[in-house]
């Protein structure tokens, strides 16, 4: 490549990158508002509860109390729990009794879900509280063992700055759109499908 091309490639680059810069200086320009924000983490793809961890990893890190509430899950040996419950700033309830093929009993079900939320609600109400993640959540809402409107209405009435994250498959259309945020992660390739159980570190 002779000179003149090269000074040609490192002059387009820069014009790219200058109204890239553009862009998205423009666009944190706009971003003036400050509130706390409510995420859902949604779809068939690996890694709505990781995401949902990293982002209390984050948290912690800047000095914030975070509350973690699981839904559906009731093992306490994972290693996001082993970890985090290591740490000052943070809450962990365990909300859960298994997954549902395994308990087969609705009246059960639901009641182990409403004293979940329960729990939930009154971090919900706790200023103390700068991050609340709801894992598995949608489950609950989706097999209609909590109410939607009393669930709406307690993640609306929470204090101004409290961030919330919930997470699971199918989050319902009314759930979304009170969400300010939604990412739906696609199973693209999953090592369970070709027999390999869960991994201690990576799915544990």
């Amino acid at each position: 490549m002779t000179n003149s091309n090269t000074a040609d490639k490192a002059a387009r680059y820069r014009q790219r990158m200058q109204q890239k810069k553009q862009v998205v200086d423009a666009a944190i320009a706009r971003a003036d508002q400050e509130k706390g924000l409510l995420l859902v983490l949604t779809g068939n793809g690996k890694g709505k509860s990781s995401s949902a961890f990293g982002m209390t990893a984050r948290a912690l890190g800047h000095g914030m109390r975070v509350g973690v509430a699981q839904f559906i899950k009731g093992r306490s040996d994972t290693g996001e729990e082993a970890f985090f419950r290591k740490q000052k700033q943070i809450v962990w309830h365990v909300l859960g009794e298994g997954f549902t093929w395994d308990t087969q009993n609705l009246e059960r079900d639901t009641a182990t879900a409403r004293n979940g939320w329960s729990i939930v609600q009154k971090m919900l109400c706790d200023t103390r509280f700068d991050l609340v993640v709801i894992d598995e959540l949608t489950y609950p809402l989706k097999f209609g063992w909590l109410d939607m409107d009393q669930v709406l209405n307690d993640l609306q009435s929470r204090p101004l700055m409290q961030h919330v994250v919930i997470t699971g498959r199918g989050a319902p259309d009314r759930l979304c759109d009170a969400a300010d945020t939604v990412t739906e992660m696609r199973d693209v390739k999953h090592a369970f499908r070709c027999g390999i159980t869960a991994q201690k570190g990576i799915d544990l």
